[in-house]
């Protein structure tokens, strides 16, 4: 069964699930091109991984009970101080991150890369952050490169990450937008050719660029992610009685997608 949305599906954006659509996407994104761009260009899936340290506090809470002899022989409980004061408990967890992305590599040029697609994940959207650093460090090379840049942001959370500025992409484009999608071309290094859209609207046909001169190739990405969802059987453990993801949707939206899910007996 398919999304009962028209586009992005906000349900699939729970941490719990993004992993598992970002790789999938990743690979049916692959996949849709190699066919478009063969026998002159590959389309390889590559990996960033790092590792992310997660702290957490816990307030320690000391006591030691101690059973002393009572007298005729029987025993009593009692509580002895700590010759010390408690301290905070500071204990370390490091998750091993594995982020796809995709390079398009130009055979007739001994493998020269030609272009990056780059799907974002949430901890690309979190300043300061491991996967926000190595992100920004790839895309500044990227944009002063030869090399065409294209940006899919799904998420509504985290912060704005992608290269053109946010300031102009809100005065450009105007009103509001859930999703946005940006290709930087290595020939046109000033402009940003963007794809806005809001959880009411179909994912774009995007342009995907080759090398300079040759011709584009199309990428739908609502019919890869329609695949996703299918093959992903997310109809099964998504329950959307429930309200999606955070952020919140203002009202307006909230009762559209009320609505909507009525209207296709999701609640």
């Amino acid at each position: 069964m398919a999304s009962p949305f028209p586009g992005m599906d906000p349900y699939l954006e729970d941490r719990t699930l993004w992993n598992g659509v970002h790789h999938r996407l990743i690979t049916y994104i692959g996949n849709w091109l190699q066919s478009q761009v063969r026998p002159r260009y590959h389309v390889r899936i590559e990996e960033r991984m790092y590792v992310q340290q997660v702290a957490r506090e816990i307030v320690s809470d000391v006591s030691i009970h101690q059973r002393e002899p009572r007298q005729g022989g029987a025993t009593a409980t009692t509580v002895l101080e700590a010759t010390y004061d408690p301290p905070v408990l500071l204990h370390i967890e490091e998750q091993l991150h594995t982020e796809g992305f995709i390079h398009i590599l130009d055979r007739s040029r001994d493998m020269r890369l030609v272009t990056v697609i780059e799907l974002l994940s949430s901890t690309n959207k979190e300043p300061g952050s491991k996967g926000w650093e190595l992100y920004r460090l790839k895309q500044a090379e990227i944009l002063k490169s030869d090399v065409h840049l294209v940006e899919i942001d799904l998420l509504r959370g985290g912060e704005y990450t992608l290269a053109p500025p946010h300031y102009k992409v809100k005065e450009h484009v105007g009103g509001e937008w859930h999703y946005l999608i940006s290709i930087s071309r290595a020939d046109m290094p000033y402009d940003f050719l963007l794809y806005p859209r809001t959880v009411r609207d179909r994912l774009p046909r995007i342009p995907i660029p080759l090398a300079i001169g040759d011709r584009d190739v199309v990428l739908d990405l609502q019919a890869v992610f329609n695949q996703c969802y299918e093959d992903g059987a997310y109809e099964d453990v998504v329950d959307y009685r429930q309200q999606p993801a955070p952020p919140a949707f203002g009202a307006e939206d909230t009762a559209w997608i009320d609505q909507l899910l009525r209207e296709k007996g999701r609640r």
